[in-house]
């Protein structure tokens, strides 16, 4: 029997079962369907959702300030200039403080420990809108993409190629948990965390989903059904920019190297994309490009978490 989800925080997909992620896709698709036809879905009248940003986003703040709207709440936008996290107050008295104000917490944060310190100390549920550590919402978008371009999600094959990030380490919690084999190929000294790719294995085996790593692109790609790729700086690793680009180049996502996989594959990118980096135009624009469809889905699965938890 599936735990309610009413109340709980989501600070990774580490703990989330294979039935949940159902629950969240199958919610994301009726919530989805609603809207298309016009149909009222304010699930969350009268509700607020407090939004901390310490990094900025476009799809991030859109997405959640427009879900809670359409479910019929209100969206509070906190930058770090908003708060007085940047004045020393702690983030165990902030959490307990909006908890008295607000019905649940969004954070895009700098540092994971954030997450954790808001989760421990809020009496309201938080979501992590992004961490160093993890992306769950977008994975969460990611997945209910995958089953609407292709009807499943089990038995499929995913190549990631770039950074080791926080986006690959929700992919490897998110893929391994639904039966997708996800090969990553990432530079040497740039692979995902392996305490990760040990819990992506394990899950692997209940679920049937393999957990690769690699240093070869094209062994990721070949015969793959989805290929993903990130910016090969992340907001903050500006400095590294340079460096970056010269031991990423290898895995450019480019019109050659998609033609080891499959002809019908989806390509598929969180966003912002640095064009002409990790991947050029031709395959961003392609026929086999969802990058807008996944970039709109993280309204739809959004929503559907935030009905569920609140």
């Amino acid at each position: 029997m599936a735990v309610p989800m009413k109340g709980r925080s989501i600070d990774s997909l580490f703990h989330l079962t294979q039935d949940e992620i159902k629950k969240i896709l199958k919610k994301s698709a009726l919530l989805k369907s609603q809207l298309l036809h016009g149909e009222d879905h304010s699930l969350l009248k009268g509700k607020t959702l407090a939004m901390i940003f310490e990094k900025p986003s476009t799809r991030t703040r859109v997405s959640f300030e427009v879900g809670m709207w359409q479910l019929g709440g209100y969206a509070l936008y906190l930058s770090a200039g908003d708060l007085q996290l940047g004045r020393g107050e702690t983030i165990a008295d902030t959490a307990q403080t909006l908890s008295r104000y607000v019905n649940g917490i969004m954070a895009r944060v700098i540092a994971h420990q954030t997450i954790l310190d808001l989760v421990k100390y809020s009496r309201v549920p938080v979501i992590n809108g992004l961490s160093d550590f993890t992306h769950p919402c977008q994975a969460l978008s990611d997945l209910f993409t995958i089953y609407e371009k292709k009807g499943r999600l089990s038995g499929l094959r995913l190549a990631y190629l770039g950074d080791g990030n926080n986006v690959a380490h929700s992919l490897i919690l998110g893929c391994s948990k639904m039966g997708i084999d996800i090969t990553l190929a990432c530079p040497k000294g740039y692979e995902p965390n392996p305490k990760v790719v040990s819990k992506g294995k394990e899950e692997g085996k209940k679920s049937g989903g393999q957990v690769r790593v690699t240093n070869d692109p094209q062994e990721a790609v070949r015969g793959a059904d989805i290929i993903y790729t990130d910016v090969w700086a992340s907001m903050g690793q500006e400095k590294e920019h340079e460096k970056r680009v010269k031991i990423f180049k290898p895995y450019q996502v480019h019109a050659k190297l998609v033609r080891e996989a499959k002809e019908d594959y989806l390509f598929m990118h969180c966003l912002p994309a640095h064009r002409g980096e990790e991947v050029t135009d031709e395959v961003a624009d392609s026929k086999n490009s969802v990058i807008f469809d996944q970039a709109e889905n993280r309204l739809h699965t959004q929503k559907a978490l935030l009905a569920l938890i609140m």
